[in-house]
């Protein structure tokens, strides 16, 4: 069982979305609840809205109940025109426990000072992981809080609102593979509009540009993933060291001893360091990326939308052209062509806007995380050389 406070919230921060925070709606997690394999959120709501009964107040939710907001979002025709917020990820602690179940079945091998190092490190590893959950969670439903149109939503309100469970029920076998089949049909929909031509040059270059974007979005998170990992590797070799150098010390008698003991000492302490290295990598870097993999998705299925309503407003036009062939149900036929292209003018419309907002918000926040990251990579350089120009002094003075 796992909580976070307030001080522990402070430090997790890390996916910046340029969140402009409305002052009459605003939207925290102050704590969560790790049981097994579900997470409990705390949804803490400050409004002045007149549409909530009251100004303060907190809800108990679930990750099934934020998958039901995303997809009543999704599903929502009005909407079309909008890039949706990613959906939160699911919590998965599997990673850290497999590793905790691992480092039990070797703890004969190791020294106590090691095992219980390493499962510092695990803990550290598995509290990060749950600060993570919790922070896309809340992300989520700000990304949904500082939006003029989705933050009027009524599921959202009763999201934000409603005291009592929610009595969301996972999706069955049917409704999974139903899913399955949609996202199938998606895909090769997505296939035979992609030879529509288009009739707009913004969009045109959105959708290369996304394309393109995406790809090297994708390529970016797994070198950066990769980079954290051997962070995480040197740090766990640093114990192996720092312990090794302490057994060797323990048995010498010498007058290297107490310099064997300096050496384990800064190994330690390094060790700690490459920890944060890791830790801040982590957060400032690789979950920016995850995170935008997400939302470049969401602002493709935007575009996917678009060429869908252009797809029904052409061959509307070829009923109408038909119709007025045979002389055969006109007027429905016109009234038919005028909603795809009323559907497909207000996608076009909303959908200028929002990937417009989608630029500048995505520039802002690499590099705000860039720069906090740069200065944060400098600082535990520094921390480095001291450590290693302080150990050097002391082997040269002994």
């Amino acid at each position: 069982m796992t909580s976070i406070d307030d001080n522990n919230k402070e430090k997790m921060r890390s996916v910046s979305v340029d969140l402009n925070h409305d002052a009459s709606l605003l939207i925290d997690i102050p704590d969560a609840l790790c049981e097994r394999d579900k997470v409990k959120f705390t949804v803490h709501t400050k409004t002045t809205l007149s549409c909530f009964q009251k100004p303060d107040f907190s809800v108990p939710r679930q990750h099934e109940d934020f998958i039901w907001l995303h997809d009543t979002l999704v599903e929502t025709e009005d909407y079309a025109g909008l890039i949706i917020p990613p959906a939160p990820p699911k919590p998965d602690f599997e990673s850290p426990r497999e590793k905790m179940h691992k480092l039990g079945e070797g703890e004969a091998t190791m020294t106590k000072e090691e095992y219980s190092k390493m499962k510092q490190e695990l803990e550290a590893e598995y509290l990060a992981v749950f600060k993570k959950t919790v922070q896309v969670h809340e992300v989520f439903l700000q990304r949904l809080s500082s939006h003029p149109i989705l933050s009027k939503d009524r599921n959202f309100q009763i999201f934000l609102e409603y005291d009592q469970d929610l009595s969301v029920r996972r999706k069955n076998a049917k409704e999974m593979f139903g899913g399955f089949f949609k996202n199938m049909v998606k895909t090769a929909d997505e296939v035979l509009i992609s030879g529509i031509k288009e009739v707009d040059d913004f969009f045109e270059q959105e959708k290369t540009f996304l394309l393109d974007y995406y790809s090297k979005i994708k390529d970016s998170t797994a070198k950066a993933e990769k980079m954290t990992r051997s962070h995480k590797n040197i740090a766990d070799d640093y114990i192996h060291i720092s312990a090794t150098l302490n057994t060797i010390s323990a048995d010498d008698s010498t007058a290297s001893k107490r310099n064997l003991e300096k050496l384990s000492d800064l190994f330690e302490k390094l060790r700690k360091v490459e920890g944060r290295v890791a830790s801040d990598q982590e957060l400032k870097l690789t979950e920016l990326l995850r995170y935008y993999m997400r939302d470049i998705q969401a602002a493709k299925d935007l575009l996917y939308r678009r060429a869908r309503a252009l797809v029904d407003y052409e061959n509307s036009n070829k009923a109408l052209d038909k119709a007025r062939l045979k002389s055969k149900d006109i007027p429905q036929a016109e009234e038919h062509q005028q909603q795809c292209l009323h559907k497909f003018d207000k996608l076009s419309q909303s959908g200028k806007k929002e990937l417009t907002s989608f630029k500048g918000r995505r520039v802002v926040a690499f590099r705000k995380n860039l720069i906090e990251m740069a200065e944060l990579e400098i600082k535990h350089a520094k921390n480095n050389v001291t450590l290693l120009q302080g150990c050097i002094d002391l082997l040269k003075s002994n």
